[in-house]
Protein backbone atom coordinates (compact mmCIF):
# COMPACT_ATOMS: atom_id res chain seq x y z
CA UNK A 1 0.00 0.00 0.00
CA UNK A 2 1.11 3.54 -0.63
CA UNK A 3 1.81 6.05 2.10
CA UNK A 4 -0.62 8.93 2.50
CA UNK A 5 1.94 11.38 1.09
CA UNK A 6 1.79 9.56 -2.25
CA UNK A 7 -2.00 9.82 -2.65
CA UNK A 8 -3.72 13.02 -3.72
CA UNK A 9 -7.48 12.88 -4.36
CA UNK A 10 -9.32 14.63 -7.17
CA UNK A 11 -12.81 15.89 -6.41
CA UNK A 12 -14.87 14.89 -9.46
CA UNK A 13 -18.33 15.74 -8.07
CA UNK A 14 -19.05 18.47 -5.56
CA UNK A 15 -22.74 19.17 -6.16
CA UNK A 16 -25.51 17.48 -4.18
CA UNK A 17 -22.93 15.18 -2.68
CA UNK A 18 -19.23 14.59 -3.18
CA UNK A 19 -17.07 12.11 -5.06
CA UNK A 20 -13.31 11.97 -4.50
CA UNK A 21 -11.07 9.88 -6.73
CA UNK A 22 -7.71 8.48 -5.58
CA UNK A 23 -6.07 7.18 -8.73
CA UNK A 24 -2.99 5.54 -7.18
CA UNK A 25 -4.41 4.15 -3.97
CA UNK A 26 -3.02 0.60 -3.92
CA UNK A 27 0.40 -0.51 -5.03
CA UNK A 28 0.62 -3.94 -6.72
CA UNK A 29 -3.09 -4.06 -7.66
CA UNK A 30 -2.59 -7.26 -9.69
CA UNK A 31 -1.34 -9.04 -6.57
CA UNK A 32 -4.42 -7.92 -4.64
CA UNK A 33 -6.69 -8.96 -7.51
CA UNK A 34 -5.25 -12.47 -7.56
CA UNK A 35 -5.51 -12.84 -3.78
CA UNK A 36 -9.10 -11.71 -3.55
CA UNK A 37 -10.37 -13.48 -6.66
CA UNK A 38 -9.15 -16.79 -5.27
CA UNK A 39 -9.88 -16.30 -1.56
CA UNK A 40 -13.38 -14.86 -1.46
CA UNK A 41 -16.57 -16.95 -1.36
CA UNK A 42 -18.27 -15.91 -4.56
CA UNK A 43 -21.95 -16.59 -5.25
CA UNK A 44 -24.42 -15.74 -8.00
CA UNK A 45 -27.76 -14.59 -6.67
CA UNK A 46 -31.01 -14.16 -8.56
CA UNK A 47 -33.30 -11.17 -8.89
CA UNK A 48 -36.99 -11.08 -9.76
CA UNK A 49 -38.23 -8.29 -12.03
CA UNK A 50 -41.67 -8.03 -13.61
CA UNK A 51 -42.50 -11.53 -12.41
CA UNK A 52 -39.44 -13.17 -13.95
CA UNK A 53 -36.37 -14.43 -12.08
CA UNK A 54 -32.91 -13.94 -13.53
CA UNK A 55 -29.33 -14.49 -12.30
CA UNK A 56 -27.72 -11.16 -11.47
CA UNK A 57 -25.04 -10.36 -14.10
CA UNK A 58 -22.00 -10.70 -11.81
CA UNK A 59 -20.70 -12.71 -8.88
CA UNK A 60 -20.77 -11.24 -5.39
CA UNK A 61 -19.72 -11.85 -1.80
CA UNK A 62 -20.69 -9.97 1.37
CA UNK A 63 -18.28 -9.75 4.33
CA UNK A 64 -18.67 -8.00 7.65
CA UNK A 65 -19.41 -8.25 11.35
CA UNK A 66 -21.84 -11.06 12.35
CA UNK A 67 -24.88 -8.74 12.67
CA UNK A 68 -24.17 -6.91 9.40
CA UNK A 69 -26.92 -8.43 7.25
CA UNK A 70 -27.47 -6.39 4.11
CA UNK A 71 -30.49 -6.45 1.81
CA UNK A 72 -30.87 -4.87 -1.63
CA UNK A 73 -33.34 -5.64 -4.43
CA UNK A 74 -34.87 -8.28 -2.10
CA UNK A 75 -31.54 -10.13 -1.96
CA UNK A 76 -30.65 -10.77 1.68
CA UNK A 77 -26.92 -11.18 2.27
CA UNK A 78 -25.65 -12.67 5.51
CA UNK A 79 -22.02 -11.76 6.14
CA UNK A 80 -19.05 -14.00 5.71
CA UNK A 81 -16.41 -13.51 8.39
CA UNK A 82 -13.84 -10.82 7.62
CA UNK A 83 -10.65 -12.14 6.03
CA UNK A 84 -7.28 -10.71 7.03
CA UNK A 85 -6.87 -9.12 3.58
CA UNK A 86 -10.29 -7.47 3.64
CA UNK A 87 -9.70 -6.16 7.15
CA UNK A 88 -6.39 -4.65 6.06
CA UNK A 89 -8.07 -2.91 3.13
CA UNK A 90 -10.95 -1.80 5.34
CA UNK A 91 -8.62 -0.07 7.79
CA UNK A 92 -6.79 1.95 5.17
CA UNK A 93 -10.03 2.86 3.34
CA UNK A 94 -11.46 4.10 6.65
CA UNK A 95 -8.44 6.33 7.10
CA UNK A 96 -8.84 8.05 3.74
CA UNK A 97 -12.65 8.15 3.76
CA UNK A 98 -12.67 9.41 7.36
CA UNK A 99 -15.50 6.96 8.08
CA UNK A 100 -16.16 3.59 9.72
CA UNK A 101 -17.24 0.55 7.71
CA UNK A 102 -18.98 -2.54 9.05
CA UNK A 103 -19.29 -4.51 5.81
CA UNK A 104 -18.01 -4.78 2.26
CA UNK A 105 -19.87 -5.87 -0.86
CA UNK A 106 -17.46 -7.55 -3.26
CA UNK A 107 -18.46 -7.75 -6.93
CA UNK A 108 -16.66 -9.83 -9.55
CA UNK A 109 -17.33 -8.88 -13.17
CA UNK A 110 -16.01 -11.81 -15.18
CA UNK A 111 -15.87 -9.82 -18.41
CA UNK A 112 -17.74 -7.00 -20.12
CA UNK A 113 -20.98 -8.98 -20.27
CA UNK A 114 -21.29 -8.64 -16.48
CA UNK A 115 -22.57 -5.27 -15.30
CA UNK A 116 -24.42 -3.28 -12.63
CA UNK A 117 -27.60 -1.46 -13.64
CA UNK A 118 -28.36 2.15 -12.69
CA UNK A 119 -29.04 2.38 -8.95
CA UNK A 120 -28.33 4.22 -5.71
CA UNK A 121 -26.86 2.71 -2.55
CA UNK A 122 -29.66 4.02 -0.37
CA UNK A 123 -30.84 0.99 1.63
CA UNK A 124 -32.08 1.80 5.17
CA UNK A 125 -29.30 -0.14 6.90
CA UNK A 126 -26.72 2.21 5.38
CA UNK A 127 -28.14 5.17 7.31
CA UNK A 128 -28.60 8.71 6.05
CA UNK A 129 -26.01 10.14 3.68
CA UNK A 130 -23.64 7.16 3.89
CA UNK A 131 -19.95 7.36 3.11
CA UNK A 132 -19.04 4.53 0.73
CA UNK A 133 -15.50 3.64 -0.34
CA UNK A 134 -15.24 1.82 -3.67
CA UNK A 135 -11.94 0.08 -4.52
CA UNK A 136 -11.38 -1.11 -8.11
CA UNK A 137 -9.06 -3.89 -9.28
CA UNK A 138 -8.56 -5.32 -12.76
CA UNK A 139 -10.03 -4.15 -16.05
CA UNK A 140 -10.67 -0.42 -16.50
CA UNK A 141 -14.38 0.06 -17.14
CA UNK A 142 -16.70 3.04 -17.40
CA UNK A 143 -18.33 4.07 -14.10
CA UNK A 144 -21.27 6.30 -14.96
CA UNK A 145 -23.17 8.62 -12.60
CA UNK A 146 -26.43 10.36 -13.46
CA UNK A 147 -27.86 13.26 -11.44
CA UNK A 148 -31.62 13.48 -10.94
CA UNK A 149 -31.59 16.53 -13.25
CA UNK A 150 -29.92 14.53 -16.04
CA UNK A 151 -26.27 15.59 -15.65
CA UNK A 152 -23.88 12.73 -16.41
CA UNK A 153 -20.36 12.16 -15.08
CA UNK A 154 -18.23 9.33 -16.46
CA UNK A 155 -15.11 7.94 -14.78
CA UNK A 156 -12.73 5.16 -15.86
CA UNK A 157 -11.30 3.97 -12.51
CA UNK A 158 -7.82 2.53 -12.85
CA UNK A 159 -6.84 -0.74 -11.21
CA UNK A 160 -5.85 0.04 -7.64
CA UNK A 161 -7.88 3.25 -7.47
CA UNK A 162 -10.35 4.33 -4.78
CA UNK A 163 -13.58 6.31 -5.09
CA UNK A 164 -15.15 7.83 -1.97
CA UNK A 165 -18.81 8.85 -2.24
CA UNK A 166 -20.31 10.99 0.52
CA UNK A 167 -22.88 13.60 1.47
CA UNK A 168 -26.11 13.58 -0.55
CA UNK A 169 -24.59 11.63 -3.44
CA UNK A 170 -26.84 8.57 -2.98
CA UNK A 171 -29.91 10.82 -2.71
CA UNK A 172 -29.26 12.90 -5.81
CA UNK A 173 -27.19 10.66 -8.09
CA UNK A 174 -27.47 7.12 -9.39
CA UNK A 175 -24.56 5.11 -10.72
CA UNK A 176 -23.92 2.09 -12.93
CA UNK A 177 -21.24 -0.07 -14.51
CA UNK A 178 -22.55 -0.48 -18.08
CA UNK A 179 -22.14 -3.61 -20.14
CA UNK A 180 -19.22 -3.51 -22.61
CA UNK A 181 -18.62 -6.46 -24.92
CA UNK A 182 -15.14 -5.12 -25.73
CA UNK A 183 -13.95 -5.92 -22.21
CA UNK A 184 -12.52 -9.44 -21.95
CA UNK A 185 -10.80 -9.26 -18.55
CA UNK A 186 -12.17 -9.42 -15.03
CA UNK A 187 -12.88 -6.48 -12.77
CA UNK A 188 -13.17 -6.82 -9.01
CA UNK A 189 -14.82 -4.07 -7.00
CA UNK A 190 -15.00 -3.72 -3.21
CA UNK A 191 -17.52 -1.26 -1.76
CA UNK A 192 -16.98 -0.70 1.95
CA UNK A 193 -20.21 0.37 3.66
CA UNK A 194 -21.56 1.49 7.05
CA UNK A 195 -24.26 -0.73 8.56
CA UNK A 196 -26.90 0.07 11.19
CA UNK A 197 -28.29 -2.84 13.22
CA UNK A 198 -31.42 -2.36 15.35
CA UNK A 199 -30.96 1.38 15.21
CA UNK A 200 -27.33 1.32 16.29
CA UNK A 201 -24.03 1.46 14.43
CA UNK A 202 -22.12 -1.81 14.58
CA UNK A 203 -18.54 -1.92 15.92
CA UNK A 204 -15.76 -0.91 13.56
Amino acid sequence: MHSSSQITPRCLINRDGRLDYYESFLSEPDVWLNKLENQLKWRQDTITMFGKTHPIPRLQAWYGWPEATYTYSRIKLKPNKWTANLLALKRICEKFAEASFQGVLCNLYRDGRDYAALHSDNEPELGERPVIASLSLGAERKFKLRHSDGEIVEIWPKSGSLIVMSGRLQECWKHELPKSLKIKDIRLNLTFRPIIYQGLWLPT
